[in-house]
């Protein structure tokens, strides 16, 4: 089993993720390894994750270049997994550990993905909680109807459905529902999120924003029907605007001259060319950095992996991680 953990400034909440984390180990009786990957951290993240690793040859650590932010981090930690089963969590501790061993056994019963689904988020705020689930019901309307409802990234996948996730190498990325997409039999297992255990969230209201974003961008093409959607909704108050002008002459309604009607539509319509304009840009932009073919991030050192295993695109360096 592998056990892959993104980490982005969480010199706080490492103590205790450790002593979690060495709990854990000593209750698995299979072979274990512990991917910690560190986001370009700006505290001492990397010095006690580098500590552990020294100590314990299971402990694996990928230092990457820079900060590329959660979905790539945890990209790369699968990407040089090599267990047969891989549970990808939070450092914060809000996933418990041990929902792993229920992972484990609906593994063994043949599922190739096992996926947390959320039946309560403790030490959230009313507003917090209203907007998770918000974004949750908005992303299965834009991205992709089969993405499973309340369930983050944490999850165990099988040997079989990394290697079909790992062919997929686009930069913008949306794992759970890349995950989702690649089929396999699936299992919601239900449990309780905790309160982060140290620290602040790394996924603050902006950054949740950005994600739906990315992922009704990069994973769908729903937001260019609405563009359509809206274009045809404009045309209709066109019409509306014509009739209404129509009545005010034969009426004999009070009016400005044509002023009233023919800033409205000019406004409404140049409104709708610049927002329609606006998603194109946005998926043109895609097009044009995946076009680049660039790496999807950069490992500057590795401790304890001897080499790794992405699955690169032909025109990737195939040695990008110096390796000790």
């Amino acid at each position: 089993m592998s056990i892959v953990v993104p980490m982005y400034n969480e010199e706080e909440v490492f103590p205790l993720l450790r002593a979690e984390l060495e709990r854990f180990m000593g209750e698995v009786l299979s072979e274990m390894e512990i991917i910690l990957v560190n986001d370009g951290s700006s505290d001492k993240t990397i010095e006690k994750i580098v500590a552990w690793a020294e100590e314990d040859r299971r402990i694996k650590v990928i230092h990457l270049s820079r900060n590329f932010g959660h979905q790539l981090a945890a990209t790369a930690g699968l990407d040089y997994a090599t267990g047969d089963a891989v549970v990808l969590i939070d450092a914060d501790l809000q996933d418990p550990l041990p929902a792993v061993h229920q992972m484990v056994e609906r593994y063994q019963e043949g599922y190739d993905v096992v996926y947390g689904q959320r039946e309560a988020r403790q030490g959230e705020s009313v507003f917090k909680r209203a907007t998770a689930w918000a974004f949750y019901r908005l992303m299965r309307a834009l991205v992709y109807k089969g993405l499973p409802p309340d369930s983050g990234d944490f999850r165990l996948v099988s040997r079989q459905c990394l290697d079909g996730l790992k062919s997929m190498r686009e930069l913008h990325r949306f794992l759970r529902g890349m995950v989702a997409w690649v089929g396999y039999p699936q299992y919601a297992l239900k449990y309780q999120r905790r309160a982060r255990a140290a620290g602040t969230t790394k996924y603050p209201m902006r950054k949740m924003l950005a994600l739906a974003w990315i992922a009704a961008t990069s994973f769908s093409t729903v937001p260019l029907h609405c563009s359509m959607i809206l274009g045809l909704l404009v045309g209709l108050l066109g019409i509306e605007e014509a009739i209404r002008a129509l009545l005010a002459s034969l009426l004999g309604w009070y009016t400005v001259p044509g002023w009233t009607s023919l800033m409205i539509v000019t406004s409404i319509i140049g409104s709708a060319l610049l927002f329609s304009i606006g998603i194109v840009g946005q998926y043109v932009g895609k097009l044009y950095e995946q076009a680049k073919d660039r790496p999807i991030y950069l490992v500057s050192r590795t401790f304890n992996i001897a080499t790794p295993t992405v699955t690169r695109t032909t025109s990737e360096s195939p040695d990008i991680a110096t390796h000790l």
